[in-house]
């Protein structure tokens, strides 16, 4: 079972309003907790936020769907000509690879092919994020420590 696979997995269980799914192969066990549907999420959300990653998902949706237009039509319109680097998984966002050590990138720094530019931490594996282009950092979309969606962006790199 790949991310998009789990992914989708936790969208249908959030739309179906179940309060647990398990779901087990030979290879691969996954279980699903959320809140009852007539439950107060307002007691819910912190237990999702400090238990597991993949049940962070369903509550960060409509913030982050939101914020993403936004980004978009700035994109759009004065960042045309730069080239962005996408989150490929649903996560926690991290410039750092630990709390001590210095961030992977700044704005102005040049990256190419393969350079590490974060780490996206999912179900508490810390997956290094890799640029597909080389250039320039112009602009960093995301905060430190945040949430991101699949697919949202990341960096924005001038390739002149």
């Amino acid at each position: 079972m790949d991310i998009k696979d789990i992914q989708n997995l936790i969208k249908f269980v959030s739309k179906a309003e179940v309060s647990e799914v398990k779901y087990k192969t030979k290879d691969f066990e996954i279980t699903i907790k959320t809140p009852l549907a007539g439950s107060d999420i307002a007691y819910a959300q912190p237990a999702v936020y400090h238990t597991a990653p993949q049940q962070m998902a369903a509550p960060a949706q409509a913030p982050v769907a939101t914020s993403a237009p936004a980004e978009k039509a700035e994109a759009a319109s004065d960042d045309s000509k730069y080239i962005t680097i996408k989150s490929p998984m649903i996560g926690t966002f991290y410039r750092k690879p630990s709390p001590d050590k210095d961030v992977f990138v700044n704005v102005g720094d040049e990256v190419s092919v393969g350079k590490v530019v974060c780490v996206i931490e999912a179900m508490k594996l810390f997956n290094q994020i890799d640029s597909e282009v080389s250039g320039k950092i112009v602009k960093i979309l995301v905060d430190d420590a945040t949430p991101v969606e699949y697919d949202q962006p990341l960096f924005l790199v001038d390739p002149s």
